[in-house]
């Protein structure tokens, strides 16, 4: 079960409260004050964990709670401090303060953490208070409450391509084909429920991550279909694989469909638009003359790589145009990271 969004409330330990004690020992009589502190509450912390790939484990747990420290006790014993609370969450995790519709953080890192509420303070003993004008203090403090806050979690995949386009346009069954990822096959609308992740592995040790995203259809970024709980994680990819069906079974154009995806990404997000995209005509094995791809070619005015993913027919030089196309994107990016560190300068 694929689960992209979670909302929890999440606490840190409350101190203990300081210890009121005096010293009583047979042939002291005047021992004076030996309380000690109480221990200071758990934090909770956010990590991104290599292992995890939903939120699925928050689908029942909507609370999440640090442990509290340990009161003070006499002969100067310190409270023990609260354990932290670490939860553990899927790399690319946006974490949000609901109540102050604030990003908190972006998991994008593996073993990287968060601190999102601090631990109460440990309150004091009336040891701390003894003085040279007060030597028999009974005053001590409570224990300070940690911490709270409603987090609300939305998970974006991270991904190198991202395949867009029709329902049963074949995106599954090119992940199917170039990975080792088995996602739902099956030939009716909306097959693919969830993202599906894979890995191609090219020749010379080179891979890159491609995701499946839910077939899209007009009007998806106000809701309609599937595809509107999906486009987020489009926006972590570097590239945008767009699939299109050159024999729909419904009879429409191609060209058109291909418009009509471009306008919902640029509705959804105009970022979207901006990144670098591979255009792919799909089940050339159905146009043995090409005449189809001829014509969307004519149309389009781009360049258009054809494939069977049925057959693997252009499967292997679509992989290498993707990997060149990533790379270049990456080394760009980094170019344009590195430009923003000296201006900063």
């Amino acid at each position: 079960m694929f689960v992209d969004e979670a909302t929890i409330y999440v606490k840190a330990g409350d101190g203990g409260n300081g210890c009121l004690s005096f010293r009583r020992e047979k042939f002291i009589a005047k021992g004076g004050p030996d309380g000690g502190n109480g221990g200071k509450g758990g934090d909770v912390l956010f990590e991104a964990a290599e292992n995890l790939d939903t939120l699925l484990d928050f689908a029942g747990k909507h609370h999440c709670i640090a442990q509290n420290g340990r009161g003070g006790e006499g002969k100067n014993r310190h409270g023990a401090n609260g354990q932290d609370l670490v939860i553990k969450v899927p790399l690319g995790t946006l974490i949000y303060d609901t109540d102050l519709d604030l990003m908190i953080k972006d998991m994008s890192i593996i073993g990287e953490k968060v601190c999102v509420c601090l631990g109460g303070r440990g309150g004091k003993g009336n040891k701390a208070f003894a003085t040279s004008t007060n030597q028999t203090p009974r005053t001590t403090t409570p224990g300070q409450p940690g911490q709270e806050r409603n987090i609300r979690l939305e998970l974006k995949l991270i991904a190198d391509v991202g395949l867009v386009g029709m329902p049963n346009a074949g995106k599954s069954t090119l992940i199917s084909r170039c990975s080792a990822a088995r996602p739902k096959i099956a030939d009716y609308p909306f097959t693919t429920l969830e993202p599906v992740l894979g890995i191609i592995e090219l020749s010379d040790y080179r891979r890159f991550v491609m995701a499946d995203i839910p077939g899209l259809i007009e009007g998806a970024h106000n809701g309609a279909g599937l595809g509107h709980d999906f486009l987020r994680h489009i926006e972590r990819t570097s590239v945008i694989g767009h699939i299109i069906d050159i024999m729909p079974p419904d009879g429409t154009e191609p060209a058109d469909n291909y418009r009509k995806i471009r306008d919902e990404l640029q509705q959804y997000s105009p970022e979207l638009i901006k990144k670098k995209e591979i255009i792919i005509a799909n089940k050339i094995d159905l146009d043995p003359n090409g005449k189809k791809v001829e014509k969307l070619r004519k149309k389009l005015d781009k360049e258009i790589f054809a494939i069977s993913a049925v057959t693997g027919e252009g499967v292997n030089k679509l992989c290498e145009a993707i990997w060149r196309l990533v790379k270049e994107t990456k080394a760009q990016s980094d170019l344009s990271d590195e430009s923003d560190s000296r201006k900063m300068l």
